[in-house]
């Protein structure tokens, strides 16, 4: 008898249980809707960021970067680089000028993203078997432009060492398949996984969608709870009302509340979005998601850890914009996570 009461209290209690923590989600939820300000940040922001971004970044890569060119050697083989350079889809020769003076000018005045100088014993040096140079001097206002200039310029300037070696070999009577393969004995072949064309947008934009669901949702979380306190007139987080009983069901309550609108908003970020701007999405839905619930999970609560903090709804914006870059930075989409020291780790 005593193990049927036991029951049946334990089943009473877990009702019970359920029916308060179901109040707090929809008190939660409530709330959420009746707040612009949360609104704006848990439901307008995670539609409008993901689209905003991949928009502004859809072109992947830069195309065309215009260049100055000083060219002081006017020999055959300049002239030939420099028509291999301006053939590259990275760089255009926007101009020609006498003199690097003359070329910084226009860098300066913002008419081209570099220089590429070629000195007057280029062709010498070549024809008397020493080691010529060139000189390029890149923009790096923007990383795009440094890594399309030198791109263009190294591919360009590989190219015609190669051909500078088969025209060496054929003088010494090498030719045909012998001198291609002596020019270049070892081939290699280079596979791009998951970003082949090398975008920029593949390859940040996985990243700022994952740190929009994490600050989207820090922020609203640390909102409520700042509300919660300043309208509060004891200034506690959490009404007397839906603690007397416990503070689970009140955590949980909430989390379920949080939890349940991110799971849209997970489903359009990381597989709608993707599909729509070609991000890169090779991975099976389901694994996704498999993913992706221990990282609401953890945000939520760790969110709701740190609202306790909070005596304002301001307060978080100062807190996330500080340790935001630090985040961002120690996730390892910047520096390999190898390399990082173990304590950062």
């Amino acid at each position: 008898m005593n193990k049927k009461k036991q029951k049946l209290y334990t089943l009473s209690n877990l009702i019970s249980n359920t029916k308060e923590a179901y109040f707090v989600f929809v008190n939660e939820l409530k709330t959420i809707f009746r707040d612009r300000g949360v609104v704006i940040i848990l439901i307008i922001a995670p539609i409008i960021y993901p689209l905003l971004y991949c928009s502004i970044y859809k072109n992947e890569t830069l195309r065309d970067v215009p260049v100055a060119v000083v060219n002081d050697s006017k020999s055959d083989l300049s002239r030939q680089l420099l028509r291999n350079l301006d053939a590259s889809p990275d760089v255009k020769i926007e101009n020609y000028y006498l003199n690097i003076d003359e070329a910084k000018k226009a860098f300066d005045a913002r008419k081209v993203n570099g220089v590429v100088y070629i000195p007057a014993e280029f062709d010498k040096k070549i024809k008397t078997q020493q080691q010529a140079t060139i000189s390029v001097y890149c923009d790096m206002s923007s990383f795009m432009y440094y890594r399309a200039l030198m791109m263009g310029s190294n591919y360009s300037v590989l190219d015609m060492n190669r051909q500078i070696q088969l025209e060496r070999l054929n003088s010494l009577g090498v030719t045909g398949e012998n001198a291609t393969i002596q020019s270049d004995p070892i081939g290699f072949e280079d596979n791009i996984l998951f970003n082949e064309g090398m975008g920029f947008t593949s390859f940040l934009m996985p990243a700022v969608l994952i740190l929009i669901l994490h600050q989207t949702l820090f922020f609203g979380i640390s909102m409520v709870a700042g509300t919660a306190r300043e309208e509060n007139r004891f200034h506690t987080l959490v009404s007397s009302k839906f603690n007397r009983r416990g503070i689970y069901r009140v955590v949980f309550g909430k989390a379920m509340c949080y939890f349940l609108i991110y799971l849209i908003w997970l489903f359009f970020t990381l597989i709608i979005i993707p599909k729509v701007f070609n991000l890169p999405h090779i991975g099976n839905s389901m694994d996704v998601f498999k993913f992706m619930m221990p990282f609401l999970l953890a945000t939520i609560f760790f969110s709701m850890t740190l609202s306790v903090f909070f005596p304002n709804r301001e307060t978080s914006m100062i807190v996330l914009l500080f340790f935001s870059l630090i985040l961002l930075f120690l996730s390892g989409i910047s520096w390999p996570m190898s390399n990082i020291n173990w304590f950062w780790r």
